[in-house]
């Protein structure tokens, strides 16, 4: 899992803290210290499945000691009724840890599953599935891998590693020609610079600014066809804005290179995911 082990541990730290507090109440007063037990993580529904190594740690942060046997692997598509994890060890840990570990398995296989959706609906075309900063506050790197292992990529990350011009920047500087060119003065020679618009005129005057991508925000697909004709390769060209299920093949088959969707990870609905004692 490419994601950084130390900032991982401090987010697990943090979860536990706001779960577990000064101590498992119910567990620790029903269940002797030196009970053992055996359990089993299961899907309940079908879909794509993320966030198995964040669910171990979140265990081994508990119990070093725990035995956690994953039986998938993230980016695996998994049945109702599949067992995914089989795991063994003390019992007070395990219980105690359940919760936090299925939160984050179920939200991050619930946005693996509806990337894994949309990319199989775009199959064929050019366009790719990326995500946007539309995440759950301190889960953005967590959901953000969610995305790749379904099949997506991701847009920036934050507002420190891409230039993306939007209205209000637009609004300030005064057109968007200025905002390019003092996004431009401004930002890293090697960043390159992305311009929201709303019309064909804003792509018009996007590209004789130089921008090197073009975000359609809320254009019809017979706009957004026109835009590609119009860029004619001279800047990648992203649509945004009410994508869904139902219309994201018609906006792939314009031509456009990314299709951004804030619904990866801002409405996704969690997998359901439970744990069973044997």
């Amino acid at each position: 899992m490419d994601l950084n082990v130390i900032e991982l541990e401090s987010l697990i730290e943090r979860c536990l803290n706001e779960d577990v507090g000064t101590g498992d109440l119910t567990t620790e007063s029903i269940v002797s210290a030196g009970a053992e037990t055996e359990a089993v993580i299961i899907a309940k529904e079908e879909g794509v499945i993320a966030g198995l190594p964040v669910a171990e740690a979140v265990f081994r942060r508990v119990d070093p000691f725990v035995v956690f046997s994953a039986l998938v692997k993230d980016g695996d598509r998994v049945q109702r009724g599949q067992v995914l994890v089989e795991t063994s060890g003390r019992a007070r840990p395990i219980l105690t840890a359940e919760r936090l570990a299925l939160n984050f398995l179920q939200r991050l296989s619930g946005v693996a599953t509806r990337t894994a959706r949309l990319v199989e609906l775009v199959a064929g075309q050019r366009a790719v599935v990326v995500d946007t900063r539309k995440t759950t506050p301190g889960l953005r790197l967590l959901e953000k891998y969610a995305v790749r292992v379904g099949g997506g990529r991701n847009h920036r990350f934050g507002l420190y590693d891409a230039v993306l011009v939007k209205e209000n920047h637009i609004k300030i500087a005064g057109s968007i020609t200025t905002a390019v060119e003092l996004a431009g003065r401004g930002a890293p020679h090697m960043i390159k610079i992305e311009v929201e618009v709303e019309d064909l005129a804003g792509v018009q005057e996007a590209l004789e600014a130089g921008a090197d991508i073009i975000m359609l925000d809320n254009m019809t697909p017979a706009e957004m066809k026109k835009a590609v004709e119009l860029a004619a390769g001279r800047a990648l060209l992203e649509a945004s804005g009410g994508i869904t299920e139902e219309n994201i093949r018609a906006v792939a088959s314009t031509g456009v290179d990314f299709i951004s969707v804030g619904a990866l990870t801002h409405s996704v609905k969690s997998l359901d995911i439970s744990m069973l004692l044997r």
